[in-house]
């Protein structure tokens, strides 16, 4: 990609921590909607709270930063509203997987087409290291001083059992990797899931660059179109796989299938407001019991 990144954005203060895995997936973002070619007008970022969900402050492009958890109903929102936008939502893996849980179950069975990207480093870093839902068991923090009791949750083998559309985990330490992963989600028409592994240089002494680069390899002659071989592959334990697992095309997507668009083209936010109508559904509200 020659030139200068349309979505490059001169920011004086990042709060990320030096080394940071963050740096490497807001790299891979920006080269990714680039080599699209997408302009930032096209292109909406949500996310929720925590370090992961600052990255919209850090690229020039339209994004609603909301409360923990909620990225992906206000994402699926914006979709409907105006389907011409191409929506991200982003944030951690305990924003994503933890606060914003159910959130996740129904974004997949609702199948919006938008990209979810998750920081997945394992650890709460905003608020000073208490596990994630994704920590390893026995891994100790402030909090987990014997270590974690349960088990991780595995995000892909749960986007997979609920027929998520398009399923994929990327590494924060191979930029052109997950360029590659992050441009097939966001072309892909529906739901699409690429969780991406990072350190947490401050939190996390153990999932560390070189713990990533050691455990984790490329998925090689590998159908994505074999939900039982993504699952199989999704469930391995002992090295992480990267790549694509599964990608699923031709399934309905919410905001095709609610019938907004069957008679009318316009986008939600474009159509007039029938004020009578919406003064006499409010006054309903007032004379409530």
């Amino acid at each position: 990609m020659m030139g200068k990144n349309p979505f490059d954005l001169e920011v004086e203060d990042i709060a990320w921590c030096p080394g940071c895995g963050n740096f490497g997936i807001l790299a891979a973002l920006k080269q990714s909607l680039a080599e699209l070619g997408l302009a930032p007008t096209e292109v909406v970022l949500v996310s929720g709270i925590g370090q992961a969900a600052k990255l919209p402050h850090y690229l020039a492009a339209h994004f609603f930063n909301g409360l923990h958890g909620r990225a992906l109903p206000v994402a699926t929102a914006i979709k409907a509203a105006n389907p011409a936008l191409t929506v991200v939502a982003e944030s951690g893996d305990g924003d994503m997987y933890g606060e914003g849980g159910n959130h996740f179950l129904h974004a997949i069975r609702r199948n919006p087409d938008l990209a979810h990207i998750v920081h997945n480093n394992m650890v709460y870093g905003l608020t000073k290291g208490q596990a994630s839902p994704t920590s390893s068991r026995g891994f100790q923090t402030p909090l987990q001083v014997r270590g974690v009791a349960s088990e991780p949750l595995n995000p892909l083998t749960l986007a997979l059992s609920l027929r998520a559309s398009f399923v994929a985990r990327a590494f924060a330490g191979d930029i052109p990797r997950t360029v590659e992963i992050l441009k097939q989600a966001i072309r892909h028409k529906g739901y699409a899931l690429v969780d991406i592994l990072q350190p947490c240089v401050t939190f996390n002494r153990v999932n560390t660059f070189g713990w990533f680069r050691k455990m984790t390899y490329y998925l090689e002659g590998h159908d994505v179109t074999d939900p039982e071989a993504a699952y199989r592959r999704a469930s391995e334990s002992d090295r992480l796989p990267l790549g694509v697992f599964f990608a699923a095309a031709g399934r309905a997507t919410f905001e095709g299938s609610t019938g907004l668009y069957e008679e009318h083209t316009t986008p939600l936010f474009r159509r007039p407001v029938d004020a009578a109508r919406l003064g006499a559904l409010i006054e309903t509200f007032r004379r409530a019991p």
